[in-house]
């Protein structure tokens, strides 16, 4: 401006900086990362909570990383969120349809297979969540925890009622994420059948809960018809319905809309479509957690 001299005010003075807050950010660019696992090994982080990452492509979000649970660097990557028990594939249902149960939308909204995000970190036990970690990662195995609807982030841990994870790293087979596996193996109705075409399975060692406990979550005739103490991904029922993901159990018959999460945009009963399909015998304490998945 003219003549006149501009003078920057220090921000950092004995290396301390004056606005705290401001070191706590620049704290976190400095370990700017593609997933929390590299800002475990990287930088040794061990405190759970909100880190910035960035995508191959330089795309900088938000996420929250579990740097605790089984040697920690887990990233959170989505959270399915059923807002309306009763609605059926109405508005909300991003993990199956929005768009009504219609034949001619064999894959609903084909979220599980597609580089669409939504939601936030923070808000993930009050609305559904995906952010680019889902697709960008390259991961080995995946956590799953069930946290109480609208429980705050501080809260998430202790009031969780199952954590899980795999130790398989089953997901290197199907291109190091979900959103690979879910191009092989599509959630579509009609693309397969009962049994003979379910997708990738794997045992999981239980953080909170047990095999038991997963089990009682779930009314005792539908008990009969899985195995607890795995996680699965697309399987169909008899009508040759797609569900996504089975997270828990291991289906041994063909209704796995009761117990099973996610799904392509048609049932041949109309009641089974949605996020949480037809989980009609499931406790209240399972059907009002969100599912929060995570890599590593």
């Amino acid at each position: 401006m003219g003549d006149e001299t501009v003078t920057a005010k220090p921000i950092i003075i004995n290396g301390t900086y004056i606005n705290p807050e401001l070191g706590k950010y620049h704290a976190r660019l400095r370990t700017l990362a593609r997933s929390c696992l590299d800002i475990k090994e990287k930088n040794n982080a061990s405190q759970d909570g909100m880190y910035i990452l960035t995508t191959e492509s330089g795309t900088y979000y938000q996420a929250f990383c579990d740097m605790t649970t089984a040697g920690g660097g887990w990233t959170l990557v989505a959270s399915v969120h059923e807002n309306n028990i009763k609605g059926k594939c109405s508005l909300g249902d991003r993990w199956s349809s929005q768009q009504g149960n219609d034949q001619n939308l064999p894959e609903g909204d084909g979220t599980w297979a597609n580089t669409v995000t939504f939601g936030s970190a923070e808000g993930s036990t009050s609305d559904d969540y995906k952010n680019p970690g889902y697709y960008d990662i390259s991961a080995k195995d995946v956590s799953v925890w069930h946290v109480p609807n609208n429980e705050q982030l501080k809260s998430w841990t202790s009031s969780a009622i199952l954590r899980y994870h795999t130790e398989s790293q089953f997901l290197t087979e199907h291109g190091g994420n979900l959103y690979h596996l879910f191009k092989k193996y599509p959630v579509r109705f009609g693309a397969g059948q009962c049994k003979s075409d379910m997708g990738p399975s794997s045992p999981v060692v239980y953080d909170t809960g047990d095999k038991d406990s997963t089990a009682n979550l779930y009314g005792p005739s539908v008990g009969k018809e899985f195995e607890s103490g795995f996680i699965t991904f697309r399987v169909f029922n008899s009508d040759q319905a797609a569900v996504a993901m089975c997270s828990g159990v291991k289906p041994t018959e063909c209704n796995p809309q009761h117990y099973c999460i996610g799904g392509g945009g048609f049932f041949s009963d109309h009641q089974q479509c949605g996020d949480f399909t037809a989980l009609k015998q499931a406790s209240k304490h399972l059907t009002q957690s969100a599912v929060l998945l995570f890599y590593r």
